[in-house]
């Protein structure tokens, strides 16, 4: 499974680029304002969702963790496939619109995105509003602030650890500074 790629950008067809990795072409899939800000010859490194089917191998490129993260929880839901999935990604330009639709339960939002539809929109809300549910109090705004939730769970606290420790630490402060405090945190408690 491919997990990461690093080349130049090649060519551009359709929704895809096309990235020459050390003289091999991989065709990658991505989100809409990645591929209009995407020039030929450009560097470019994607982290990726490799996607197999009995007759189809796709590769799903992201530059954020929390993007790549909301897709495969997209298409764990029940009749959500990987290109309604990368709409979605598309018509919100990111993971925080999708997290906050299904926080508030805004069927309509979803029902706008082409080829989903009343009942696939309900589905992904039931589905995914208990996995992301829990970090409804965090209201991360800021890159920074997804940076100490990203880091946080790269270090293997769960959603509840990382509320409680990230509460009493001002937004102000240094990156190294609010991931030190949050794991001083978890260490006293």
């Amino acid at each position: 499974m491919i997990g990461f790629l690093s080349g130049i950008i090649q060519a551009k067809t359709g929704q895809t680029l096309i990235i020459n990795v050390s003289g091999v072409g991989y065709q990658v899939w991505v989100p809409i304002w990645i591929y209009q800000n995407s020039n030929l010859n450009d560097p470019a490194e994607f982290l990726i969702y490799t996607h197999v089917r009995e007759d189809e191998i796709s590769l799903y490129g992201f530059n954020q963790p929390t993007d790549k993260d909301i897709f495969i929880n997209l298409i764990s839901v029940s009749g959500i496939g990987p290109k309604i999935a990368l709409n979605i990604l598309s018509q919100a330009k990111g993971s925080q619109r999708i997290i906050k639709a299904i926080q508030a339960a805004d069927v309509d939002y979803f029902t706008q995105i082409k080829g989903l539809g009343k009942k696939g929109a309900q589905r992904i809300i039931v589905d995914l509003k208990t996995k992301l549910g829990s970090l409804k109090d965090l209201e991360f705004e800021t890159e920074q602030d997804q940076d100490l939730l990203e880091a946080l769970k790269g270090l293997g606290f769960s959603p509840q650890e990382i509320k409680k420790a990230v509460k009493d630490i001002k937004p102000k402060l240094p990156l190294e500074t609010k991931v030190k405090l949050a794991l001083k945190h978890v260490q006293t408690n």
